[in-house]
């Protein structure tokens, strides 16, 4: 195997405290040296580059089994290599559910032979994702599954709640909620506000999110089980998961890179490309969200990939099927927000890597002697625009399209 010597390159490592210009030898698909290192078969000059673990997406549909119309394993893995992101995390609402070991297996099998981003899966937390019966979890774990989640599926009731909380508690699994009661959302696709006013839209209340944070944060409370709330939206939604970990609840939180920038502003014309669940918010909700991150109550950003075929955004806009595809964004959309002074270089390499780390229950990853090397290299500098032909995503369907950046990956090491 080759080696490979990274000159003079700013290293950003959240686990260690680290920020600093070295030089970063790879051999052996391992790190061998930091500081002064021996000669390499390939040597990059790097200065003015950044070195950060690589980057662990939280949530990313790859749309295979069951919708390769959409995207494929193959091709959502290679396009995340090339966007500096090393591990993706799949929910479980393929098709077939991922509800049992088979397709838990099926699914390693095709991340490994297509050689791109590693793919990790969230388990079905009930059969089907029906919400009734509780899933074969103790299987699911031993099948390699990160958490358990049943995804945007509602489930039957409060007990089905408790009784999968205390199931995955004692399996040492997180639950991943995204909350959203269902019968407040009441099959709505935007936000509760003049926007959704204006253009007739069926809306989803703040309320919808806060409900089910309350109810599943009491559960916590009740069994001890580990929640990680997925996508919030809301600056209400913020600060009760922040006053659950105040009280050291086992709770985390992530938020998707789009609900840091867009608000539902985005949504006027009846612009589908901005139509995502949970919906874009208000301009407060969206501040709220970047002061959460900064403060680390959010301690992850995700990408909530969601490719699509071009026909699934032509529809009238509540027809049309939420989701942007976020992988060739969520690094650039990271760096804007340490251009605009939110999260310290430091911080969102934290963001991005060490807080998903930590919801999956795996070590921290670091930049040192001995470590595998799964590293992110990227200019924050360079300019660039995002042009729709050619993103390697097979989905095309973003509302940042046109839209300049400063910086993206380089390289990305696994």
């Amino acid at each position: 195997m080759t080696s490979i010597l990274i000159q003079n390159v700013r290293v950003l490592c959240p686990a260690s405290g680290i920020d600093k210009i070295t030089d970063v030898r790879i051999a052996d698909g391992r790190i061998s040296h930091i500081g002064r290192a021996p000669a390499a078969d390939e040597t990059i000059q790097a200065q003015g580059h950044w070195l950060m673990p690589g980057v662990i997406d939280l949530a990313a549909r790859l749309r295979e089994p069951g919708a390769t119309a959409k995207a494929t394993i193959a091709s959502e893995t290679k396009a995340a290599l090339g966007a500096g992101i090393t591990t993706l995390v799949m929910p479980p609402d393929t098709k077939p559910i991922a509800d049992t070991p088979a397709v838990v297996d099926r699914i390693h099998a095709k991340a490994a032979q297509a050689g791109g981003a590693s793919v990790r899966v969230l388990g079905a937390l009930t059969v089907g994702l029906h919400g009734e019966a509780l899933g074969e979890l103790s299987a699911l774990k031993a099948a390699g599954v990160v958490g358990v989640t049943n995804g945007a599926a509602p489930l039957a009731n409060l007990l089905v709640a408790r009784r999968a909380l205390e199931y995955a508690h004692g399996l040492g699994l997180t639950v991943h909620v995204l909350a959203l009661d269902a019968s407040l959302a009441n099959h709505g696709c935007a936000h509760e506000g003049a926007m959704a006013t204006k253009l007739g839209l069926p809306s989803i209340p703040v309320a919808a999110e806060v409900a089910a944070i309350r109810q599943w944060i009491s559960l916590v409370e009740d069994t001890g089980a580990a929640v990680h709330f997925c996508r919030l939206s809301s600056a209400r939604a913020a600060e009760l998961v922040e006053s659950a970990q105040a009280r050291r609840l086992p709770v985390t939180a992530d938020v998707a890179a789009h609900q840091l920038f867009l608000t539902d502003a985005a949504l006027e014309g009846f612009n589908a490309l901005a139509h995502v669940l949970p919906p874009l918010r208000s301009a407060d909700d969206r501040d709220a969200l970047r002061g959460a991150l900064a403060k680390g109550v959010i301690g992850s950003i995700c990408s909530d990939h969601q490719p699509h075929e071009a026909d699934a955004k032509v529809n009238p806009f509540p027809l049309t099927e939420p989701g942007i595809s976020g992988l060739e964004t969520l690094l650039p959309l990271a760096l804007r927000l340490v251009e605009a002074g939110v999260l310290s270089p430091l911080q969102c390499a934290a963001r991005l890597s060490a807080g998903p780390a930590a919801v999956l229950r795996m070590p921290a990853p670091r930049i040192a002697v001995g470590e595998v090397a799964k590293l992110t290299l990227l200019d924050p500098i360079v300019h660039w625009t995002l042009v729709t032909e050619a993103m390697q995503s097979r989905g095309r369907n973003t509302p940042f399209a046109g839209q300049s950046f400063h910086g993206r990956a380089v390289r990305t090491f696994i």
